[in-house]
């Protein structure tokens, strides 16, 4: 087993994105209420970072997700459907003595006290992931490695894995994406918060928002107070929420950063999740193909309203032709243009759709 790889020209390699992190079953109630109320289930799947991998492929990116699974038919259904997006699933690994993590939730709104999320996930298949049993040669097989903060927090294995690949090693080849997605509650010792920052600060393109820098790291002051902690990674993508998003890319010329900000759309919101995957995932698409900074912010944007006019995680993005006509919009039309259900499907250029399964993780 090859660990890290040798240094050489990215565009040669096989894959666009490899993505590597938990991917669970997760049960969607069949009607509101309390979970101890709900009769039935209607099954699902759910992870950020197979969430990414998906919604490029949809986007016509060449991607790989890595993981481990259980030896069960869970593990089955989760290969079958990422599989289904276009997504190369053959370095998935089957683990015989771990189960597949599955969880519940409520149909209830996430921001209400009501909502409940059940994780069964301890001791999962994929918690078992560490440097001794991922394989390197398939995760070093891209342009672009994306990992998030969500599996740094699973066990102390996956935690050495996620340090291990973002450590700066001479020879890097891939890209690391780091998406900090901070989670507390899946910390079992403290909130994670410095860890994060460490792993961020090995990567080469990181994102996280404005709130979890306040929340994790105590930094207010806005996208360049976020900078300013943050100085390592070559790109920072600051995520502002309703306001919009800010890049931060290191002019090494100057040994300055560029910046540039663009402004979230009008959204008619359906389901307020699966945002966060969706934007990294439009970002990093215009990024390989080589667009200008507030492209790649816009293609985001776009990326995000498609995931939040849907009731799932993952949508049906518009056709390249059609994101790539609404990211060139001069600003004022950018500024005033509204998207609402059905938006991607409306769009001329595009043949068939992706079904909306996805939920998110946590």
């Amino acid at each position: 087993m090859t660990r890290a790889g040798a240094a050489g020209d990215t565009n040669s390699l096989d894959t666009d994105v490899v993505a590597v992190g938990e991917s669970m079953v997760t049960f969607l109630p069949s009607r509101p209420g309390r979970l101890a109320d709900v009769p039935s289930f209607e099954r699902g799947i759910g992870g950020a970072e197979s969430n990414v991998a998906c919604a490029l492929a949809a986007a016509g990116h060449r991607t790989r997700w890595v993981s481990r699974v259980g030896a069960d038919g869970f593990g089955d259904h989760l290969v079958e459907t990422i599989g289904h997006y276009g997504v190369d699933t053959s370095a998935v690994g089957r683990d015989p003595h771990r189960p597949t993590g599955i969880y519940f939730r409520t149909a209830d709104d996430r921001g209400t006290d009501a909502h409940e999320v059940v994780y069964y996930r301890a001791g999962s298949a994929a918690s078992a992931m560490s440097p001794a049993t991922m394989p390197y040669d398939a995760l070093w097989s891209g342009r672009v490695l994306h990992l998030s903060g969500i599996t740094a927090a699973l066990s102390a294995d996956c935690l050495a894995l996620v340090r291990d690949l973002c450590d700066r090693k001479p020879g890097r080849r891939s890209l690391v994406s780091f998406d900090v997605n901070h989670r507390p509650g899946l910390w079992r010792d403290g909130d994670g918060a410095d860890v994060l920052l460490d792993l961020a600060r090995g990567a080469d393109l990181v994102f996280v928002g404005e709130d979890e820098a306040a929340a994790a790291w105590d930094v207010t002051g806005g996208p360049a107070a976020v900078r300013a902690a943050l100085p390592e990674p070559a790109v920072l993508v600051v995520k502002q929420g309703a306001r919009g998003a800010t890049v931060f890319a290191a002019d090494h010329a100057t040994g300055c950063d560029t910046t540039t900000f663009a402004p979230a759309l009008s959204v008619d919101v359906v389901a307020p999740v699966g945002a966060g995957d969706a934007f990294a995932a439009g970002f990093l698409s215009a990024t390989l193909r080589g667009l200008p900074a507030e492209h790649r912010l816009r293609h985001g944007h776009l990326m995000a309203a498609a995931a939040l006019t849907v009731p799932g995680d993952l949508a049906t993005p518009p056709s390249r032709a059609h994101a790539d006509t609404l990211a060139a919009l001069d600003p004022a039309d950018w500024e005033t243009l509204r998207l609402g259900p059905g938006w991607t499907a409306a769009d001329p250029t595009r043949a068939t759709a992706v079904a909306d399964e996805e939920v998110r993780t946590s």
